[in-house]
Order: structure tokens, then sequence, then C-alpha cells
């Protein structure tokens, strides 16, 4: 067998805003999706590029120096609009009367976003051509392992840029407790979109400023105070089992056909595409572990609150506004009954996320003020949809063309988690990053159902 390639640093450095104003002095506090986040990892997802191989970039020597000096300008303009992605947590305790509150310090006084170049001996075909994801491709990323409230001491935000032979990884690490996938995707696309501007000459913009308040229901207070007294009172690590991990490719033919049929199966038409392909798995994947008939499964899907709030919050909320819901049924009735069955309770799982379920949520976390910890959120009878297609990831080019391939880092890996992602080539095609046992992921690439869903690579 090969020896894994090895990961080496070539520099690193830190970049702050480019300009500073007075809104940077005020702390930014959490709302209770953030804190919520704190013993959870970074979200950790980049984009795999092609080198230049044509035009005046091919074969100059200065191109990636001056690459990288064009990705740390370009990120400091964007840091001007997302600047609490260059501070640090901070815990303010006071004994009386008692106060423990966490926010973001967004002052000067953080040495700000963390900016890694890295290089590795391989080639776009190493990391696309094998079956399973390379192990490698987690060295990809800063931050391995972290969880949100280690941003007390380090960056809340990492950019991590990786040399191959032909190819060019960005892979970015942003605490959890500031962003969610939509927050996440909302600033990779901003900077993208200023580092354009930058090189075309234009002006510099970006076209959706976030709105970095964070909201809480009305009757709460917004500086939110913890009944803690140590962070070792909510605080866990987790560490994945051994996995495999694999992208599989739908058309958006094969979707099609799979909405159609659950749709068929339970006299519908309201199921969609997402629902009917996440019951494909959650069936596909109760079956190949062999569960007892009586073992209780869910199928678990992250969703965002924005537009289920009323009224709703801004499209550009940038922090935490996700929950996730779930389907919930024995092994013995989820495959007794058909696919429409499993995708019927998924969907009325998302149409009950309602403005009432929300706020009936959030009444109940300031009771409690319960942080997740991923070793018990988490079942090994269940399975977890996570990320979305919906999500703009094939329009951050960084003047090198379109991404080839989207792939993620070592956090929120464990025994059925499943990340979707758009299809490279677009038009409602998608690609899912399943996590497995290596027992239930050969188990899986012979059930037929699942494996007749899935599309060749175009």
């Amino acid at each position: 067998m090969m020896a894994t390639p090895t990961v080496g640093l070539i520099s690193e450095c830190f970049i702050k805003p480019k300009f500073t104003s007075e809104e940077t002095k005020e702390p930014c506090h959490l709302a209770p999706w953030d804190i919520a986040m704190l013993s959870v990892n970074y979200i950790q997802k980049g984009l795999l590029f092609s080198k230049p191989s044509a035009g005046a970039n091919a074969n100059d020597p200065n191109f990636m120096p001056t690459f990288l000096d064009k990705l740390k300008e370009s990120l400091a303009i964007t840091l001007d609009h997302f600047y609490p992605l260059a501070g640090r947590l901070v815990t303010k305790k006071e004994e009386n009367p008692p106060s423990y509150v966490v926010f973001v310090d967004c002052n000067n006084s953080s040495p700000g976003v963390k900016f890694i170049h890295a290089a590795v001996d391989m080639t776009v075909s190493d990391i696309l051509s094998p079956i399973y994801v390379p192990p490698v491709i987690q060295s990809f990323f800063d931050h391995d392992r972290v969880i949100n409230h280690d941003g007390h001491t380090l960056s809340l935000l990492s950019i991590q840029v990786t040399e191959l032979v032909d190819g060019i990884f960005v892979g970015c690490s942003i605490n959890h407790s500031i962003v969610d996938g939509t927050s996440f995707w909302h600033f990779f696309n901003s900077w993208s979109e200023v580092f354009m501007a930058q090189l075309q000459g234009q002006n510099i913009s970006i076209s959706r400023p976030p709105v970095l308040k964070r909201w809480v229901p009305d009757g709460y207070d917004p500086i939110i105070n913890l009944p803690f007294t140590h962070h070792d009172e909510f605080i866990s690590r987790f560490e994945a089992p051994v996995l495999k991990e694999r992208i599989f490719h739908f058309s958006s033919e094969s979707l099609a056909e799979l909405k159609a049929r659950a749709n068929a199966e339970c006299n519908s038409n309201k199921i969609s595409s997402f629902q009917a392909l996440s019951a494909l798995l959650w069936r596909s994947i109760t079956r190949v572990r062999s569960l007892p008939d009586e073992q209780e499964t869910s199928c678990r899907l992250a969703i965002n609150n924005r537009t289920r709030l009323d009224p709703p919050l801004p499209e550009n909320y940038f922090g935490n506004s996700i929950q996730t819901v779930r389907g919930v049924a024995t092994a013995g009735e989820l495959l007794e009954h058909d696919l429409g069955w499993a995708a019927w309770l998924l969907h009325q799982a998302v149409v009950g996320h309602t403005d009432k379920a929300v706020r009936g949520w959030l009444d109940s976390w300031f009771q409690t003020h319960f942080i997740y910890q991923l070793g018990q959120f988490f079942d090994p009878n269940s399975i977890m949809m996570g990320s979305s297609p919906r999500f703009n990831k094939y329009g951050i080019q960084f003047g090198l063309g379109k991404g080839l391939a989207l792939r993620s880092g070592y956090a929120h890996k464990f025994d059925g988690k499943v990340s979707c992602y758009p299809g490279c080539e677009g038009g409602g095609s998608v690609d899912l990053e399943v996590c497995l046992p290596p027992n239930s992921m050969t188990a899986l690439e012979s059930n037929q159902e699942f494996m007749d869903a899935v599309s060749l690579f175009p």
C-alpha cells in the first residue's frame, strides 16, 4: 500500500479587516442557536480547482505568490463586512450576581483570521479518481478536531490553500457558533465576489451585505446569561469511529424518477426530490445495518429557520438559524413499507416546522440552555442529512474557473452522516458524501435499490 502523502506547511499569517470601524469595537453577542453549537466542530468545506494550464499564467513562476497575495487582499476587504470572523470568543464571568456570558470580541486585540499556504505531492486525479475519499483531504483544513469553544484561543476562521501538482484546494474552516451553512457559503461567495471584482478592476463591493445583528425573540435579553461556572460543565470531545467516505452522484433525471415514485406510492404530489432522496438513504442504510425490527431509527434533516419565522429573518442574516427535524420509525416499519411511506414521514416533519415550532424550541432552550454534544446527539441507528444542494457552492471561482469538486474535513463525521452538495454539472443534480463503517459501506454498495438510483459521474 502506498504511503499517504504528507501535507507540508509553507507559510502562515493572520489577516485583519482592511479598515476598522466603530462597529467593530462593540461585542457581538450570540443567539441561542449559536450558543447551542459551542461543543461541536467547526464547519470545514472546500473546493478543488485546476491550476492554470494555458494562457499567461500557465508557466509563470510568480503565479502562486501573486494568487496568494490577491487572496489575502480580497479576504481583508471581505472581512470589513464580516468582521466578527476576525475576532475571538470571550467568556465574561461574574460572581455577584452570578453571570456567565459568551460573546465575540471583534476589536483589534485579536490577531485576525489565520491564512495558511501548504503543499502536497498529489495530482487532481489522486483526489478524484479513488472510489473512496482519500483521508489526506482532512489535512487540507486547519482546526482539525477543534470544537467551537476553542475559538477563545484559536481563530474563528482559518483559510488553508493547499497547492497540488496540477491543482489548488481552498479549504475554509469557520466556527459553527458564528455561522451555519447558509452563512458559511454567504461568506465564501462574498470573498470570491470581491476577489473577482479586484481581478477585473471593477468597483469592489458585495452584492449581499450580511445582517450581523443577532436575533432573539421578544421578551428575552439579547445578552444571554448561562447557568454555568466553568466550560467543563458543557464541553465534550467526540472521536469518530473508523469510517469510509464515498461521494455518490444523482443526476437530475434520477432524482425526478425518485420523486415521481415516492409521490405515486403515497398518492401525493407534495414530496420533494430531496425528501425522496433522504428517504432512499434512510431505508437503504437501515437495511444494511440489519437492525432488529423493534429498533427505533430516525432520519434527521438540517432545516433553515430564517423563512419559517413570522416575520421571517432577513435572507442575509449572518449567524446560526438552524435546527433539525426528523422522521421516526422502527426498522421493521421502515423496511415493511415503501419509499413513499418513508418520504411522507419526512415531508410531515418539514411541514410541521412552523413559526410556532421554532419559537417553542427557543422557549424550551431558554429554560434549559442546553449545548449540543456530538457523542450524544447522534446515534448509530439513525442517519443525518446535512448541508444543502441549494447553496451556491460552484459559483466560487477565484479566477481559476469552476471548481472540480467539493470536499470536507474531519468535522461532524460519524456513522450515518450524509452531506448534500449540488452536482458539479448543475441542472439540479446532487452529490452525497456518505460516511459509514467499512462493512456497512460495502453492504450499501451491494444494495440494488440504492445503487439503481446512483448515476455515473459526468
